[in-house]
C-alpha cells in the first residue's frame, strides 16, 4: 500500500467470550452507493498533497524500491524511520486464508454500522506515477466511518501482483483505498482484481495512464454515474496491520474485499505494464486474528 502476532485461528470457537472478542475487533461495513467507485475513484481534488504525506511519511529523501539493495528485505536498513518494516509484529500484507467466519448481525447491535459515502458523479481525475505506483485522486468526496472515527479517502494506489494472498495465491492486481482521520489514524480498503470481462468503468484510467515516473495526467471532462456501479460484495476480511510501504507504520485498520473484481485481459496488461512488480511479500500473521465478515 502506498502514500497505507495471537495464534492463528482456523475455525470459529463456540465459546461465547471468544465470539464477543472477535465482534469487538471486526465491526460491520456497509455501503451507500457502489463498490467499484470507491477504488476506481479516489478523493476530492485538493487531497493530492495529503496523499503524498501519507505515502511518504517518515522517509524524506530516502529512496526505496522493490528490487536489489532498496527492496523490501532492506527497507529497515535504509532509515531508522523504517524500523517497523523489519521489527514490527503486525505488518501487512498477509495471507488471508485462516479467517474466522463472523456474522455481522451481532456486530451491528454492539458497534453500529460503518458507512462508505460519496457523491453521485465524478468529473475531475488526476493520475500520478510517483515512481512506486500509479496513484489516482479526483473530485468525489468519499469517507469511511468506523465507530466514532471518521476517515477521509486520500489516495488509491495500485499494486501488481496483489500484495494480499488467499491460499497463497496472488491476484494479478490489487487496489488500496487509503483513508485518514483528522487524528492521523489510517484505514485501508483492499480490492483484488482478476482477468475476466471488460469493464468500461476502467477505461478512463487506462486511457490516461502516465508515461513514466514523475508524470501526471489530468482529466476534467468526466461524467461517471455512480448509480451504474455494483454494490459492495457480501463478504470481506478484517484485520489489524500496517502500511505496505515504508515506513511500514502499524495500527492500520484493514478491510479486504473477499470478492475479486474483474477486468479484461487487455485492460489487465495495460495496468500491470505500468506497475513493474510493486508488491511487498506477505508478512507473518503471528498471533493476530483475521475476521471474514458476512453481510
Amino acid at each position: 500500500m502506498s502514500d497505507t502476532e495471537k495464534p492463528q485461528i482456523t475455525q470459529m470457537s463456540a465459546d461465547r467470550n471468544s465470539v464477543q472478542k472477535m465482534i469487538r475487533v471486526y465491526p460491520r461495513v456497509s455501503a451507500v452507493g457502489s463498490f467499484l467507485a470507491v477504488f476506481v475513484l479516489s478523493c476530492r481534488q485538493g487531497a493530492h498533497h495529503e496523499s503524498e504525506q501519507v505515502a511518504d511519511a517518515g522517509h524524506g529523501q530516502v529512496h526505496w524500491g522493490y528490487v536489489g539493495d532498496e527492496g523490501p528485505e532492506h527497507w529497515a536498513d535504509l532509515s531508522s524511520d523504517f524500523a517497523p518494516c523489519r521489527g514490527g509484529v503486525e505488518q501487512s500484507p498477509i495471507d488471508l486464508t485462516d479467517a474466522v467466519p463472523i456474522d455481522d448481525a451481532g456486530i451491528e447491535r454492539r458497534l453500529g454500522t460503518e458507512v462508505l459515502t460519496f457523491e453521485q458523479r465524478a468529473r475531475v481525475m488526476d493520475l500520478v506515477d510517483n515512481g512506486h505506483t500509479i496513484q489516482v485522486t479526483n473530485d468525489v468526496p468519499m469517507a469511511l466511518d468506523m465507530g466514532d472515527v471518521h476517515y477521509e479517502l486520500v489516495q488509491s494506489p495500485f499494486h501488481a501482483p496483489s500484495e494480499h494472498t488467499i491460499d497463497g495465491e496472488h491476484a494479478p492486481l490489487e487496489v488500496h483505498m487509503v483513508h485518514k482521520s483528522a487524528e492521523g489514524e489510517l484505514a485501508v480498503i483492499g480490492v483484488l482484481v482478476e482477468d475476466g470481462e471488460h469493464d468500461s468503468l476502467w477505461d478512463p484510467i487506462i486511457g490516461a495512464l502516465p508515461d513514466g515516473p514523475g508524470n501526471e495526467r489530468h482529466l476534467d471532462d468526466l461524467d461517471l454515474d455512480m448509480n451504474e456501479l455494483r454494490p459492495l460484495p457480501r463478504q470481506y476480511y478484517r484485520y489489524e496491520g500496517s502500511l505496505t510501504t515504508p515506513p511500514c507504520s502499524e495500527g492500520v485498520e484493514w478491510i479486504v474485499m473477499a470478492e475479486k473484481r474483474q477486468i479484461s485481459p487487455e485492460q489487465m496488461v495495460a495496468m500491470v505494464s505500468h506497475l513493474h512488480h510493486n508488491n511487498r511479500p506477505v508478512q507473518p500473521l503471528g498471533d493476530r486474528r483475521i475476521g471474514l465478515v458476512s453481510r
